[in-house]
């Protein structure tokens, strides 16, 4: 059996090899559904919970688009800017709603799905660079909570403490997600009254506005 200490760092050696797609590795050919599930699947297998998790299935692509959260494919292929599309919407499934990745990620689809493929593969790599950047922070925030973790419930009994100590990491890494979430939840709502002032807007004749 693990001690709480092999775990957490089991759990940081993992983080540090967490696969992300990169710009470079993106085909520039289009591909066929079952050659972009393919592609997902060897990119971010290592973010995978369980061995016989799909990180993509054509059910999934086919929801997406049907939620408009993916353009539709030309020819049933799909292209680099499809691909990164579909790297977003696998990173904020986890914790977001589907109404919510629309939201968020429509303006993209809207301006930026080009034929050249030019400016998301700009607007991609930008967000990579930075979450590189934060991984480093995470990693040293992982650790100083487990250290924390490992102060408390110390005058509970010998054999309780692995289980207590264990469950306040969880409990500091849970609140930590559920305040972020909150925050970005309500930025995603921002956005949706934003859109939707702004569509009213545009539906006004001149003389709703006389």
């Amino acid at each position: 059996m693990k001690t709480n200490e092999e775990l957490v760092s089991e759990l940081l050696e993992k983080l540090k090899r967490l696969n992300y797609i990169h710009t470079r590795d993106i085909p520039n050919i289009e591909l066929y559904m079952d050659q972009v599930t393919t592609f997902m699947e060897q990119h971010l297998a290592s973010g995978k919970r369980h061995d016989e998790d799909k990180i993509l299935t054509k059910t999934m692509i086919n929801n997406y688009a049907k939620n408009d959260l993916l353009p539709p494919p030309v020819k049933k292929k799909y292209s680099r800017d499809h691909i990164i599309l579909l790297a977003f919407i696998y990173y904020f499934k986890g914790f977001l709603s589907i109404g919510d990745i629309q939201v968020l990620l429509s303006p993209l689809s809207e301006k930026y799905f080009t034929e050249d493929h030019d400016m998301l593969d700009k607007i991609y790599g930008e967000i990579v660079k930075i979450e590189k950047l934060q991984l480093v922070d995470l990693m040293k925030e992982v650790a100083s909570r487990a250290e924390l973790s490992r102060n408390t419930f110390k005058n509970y009994p010998e054999e309780d403490k692995p289980y207590l100590q264990l469950f306040s990491l969880v409990c500091m890494l849970s609140f930590d997600v559920y305040l972020k979430k909150q925050m970005i939840e309500q930025i995603i709502d921002e956005m949706k009254e934003d859109k939707e002032k702004e569509t009213s807007e545009k539906g006004k004749s001149p003389k709703d506005e006389s």
